[in-house]
């Protein structure tokens, strides 16, 4: 990074460009670009929310967000901030479009190729999110699938980012389901130095290939990864202790099973209690009191809430990203 005559920071010269990337899975993203769409994220917070300015590079861009499941925080993350930065998204559900439905999904995606500029997709099935890519002439952004959900991963890594300062060196302790919350952890966490400890209980493990990607990814940082059935074992040393649902939309016919599998994994004090005095809860919402008690779920050591809001801000450096280079004005933060 360096300033230009005036003073302003601008972006460092070696910077990827994403213009007309994919945005699947962090599987695909090195280090240096992980912490490029965090700096950019940090970068358009900085300047939007808490400088009060109007950056509106997307004016006369256009995005189709397509929802095959119904969402909170990613819908309104991606809408408003699409906006925000000048372009027209559209929502998009199953009843809006012939998704798979009397019209092809790759008819669908060149379809909206000559329409839009981007696709954000909520999906079911991972292998849509391929096809997509695949088919269209545009960008194509996971918004969610049942193998990963990126978007997400940024949200904690900028926040965790935030709390401590920098990452390298932390602990992140994952207990509960093998979902694709900690899927997407595990393809961002190892690469900005951060070791990982991941209970889950027997039958609901990670699965083979992204572990298998991610001890690669951890053994080229030099970074750690723990697995166990023991919650406590996790969280012993820990800074962070994250958990998600145990009954992901789709599973609610395994619901009394799951529940019965997860005896003993909800997040409690005592857990909280062997980990690092500054410890930290994350969870991406929305909460059930099975899966984390009040007392860490509402604590001030619970950074759940600019958790949430950090999804707006990386879902906008991810959508201006993939459709033009970004400038920076703020100081690369440390990762």
């Amino acid at each position: 990074m360096h300033a230009d005559v005036k003073g302003n920071y601008i972006s460092d010269p070696k910077q990827t460009s994403f213009v007309g990337s994919n945005f699947l899975t962090l599987q695909d993203f090195n280090k240096h670009d992980i912490e490029q769409l965090l700096w950019t994220a940090a970068d358009l917070k900085e300047r939007i929310k808490n400088n009060g300015e109007i950056y509106q590079p997307l004016i006369g861009k256009a995005a189709a967000l397509i929802f095959e499941k119904r969402s909170t925080r990613t819908r309104l993350s991606s809408e408003t901030g699409f906006a925000a930065l000048g372009g027209h998204p559209a929502f998009l559900t199953t009843n809006d479009i012939h998704l798979g439905v009397n019209e092809s999904l790759p008819d669908t995606a060149k379809v909206l190729s000559g329409f839009v500029d981007v696709i954000l997709a909520r999906v079911y099935c991972h292998g849509d999110l391929i096809t997509l890519a695949h088919e269209a002439s545009i960008p194509i952004v996971n918004g969610l699938s049942e193998i990963y959900h990126p978007l997400q991963s940024l949200a904690d890594m900028l926040t965790l980012q935030e709390h401590y300062g920098s990452l390298s060196g932390l602990t992140l302790a994952w207990v509960g389901d093998g979902n694709n919350i900690i899927h997407s952890i595990m393809m961002a966490a190892p690469k900005l130095g951060i070791n990982l400890k991941i209970a889950t209980p027997k039958g609901y493990e990670i699965f083979p290939e992204v572990m298998e990607d991610a001890v690669r990814f951890a053994k080229g940082a030099d970074t750690s990864i723990f697995v166990t059935n023991d919650p406590m074992e996790a969280c012993h040393n820990a800074n962070i202790v994250v958990t998600d649902t145990w009954i992901s939309m789709g599973q609610e016919e395994e619901k009394a099973e799951r529940l019965k599998a997860f005896n003993g994994y909800q997040v409690t004090k005592k857990m909280t209690d062997v980990m690092d005095k500054d410890w930290t809860f994350l969870h991406c919402l929305p909460r059930k009191p099975e899966e984390v008690d009040d007392e860490v779920f509402y604590s001030k050591n619970s950074l759940i809430w600019p958790e949430a809001e950090n999804r707006k801000w990386t879902v906008m450096a991810v959508l201006l990203s993939v459709l033009r280079d970004h400038v920076h004005k703020t100081p690369k933060p440390i990762f």
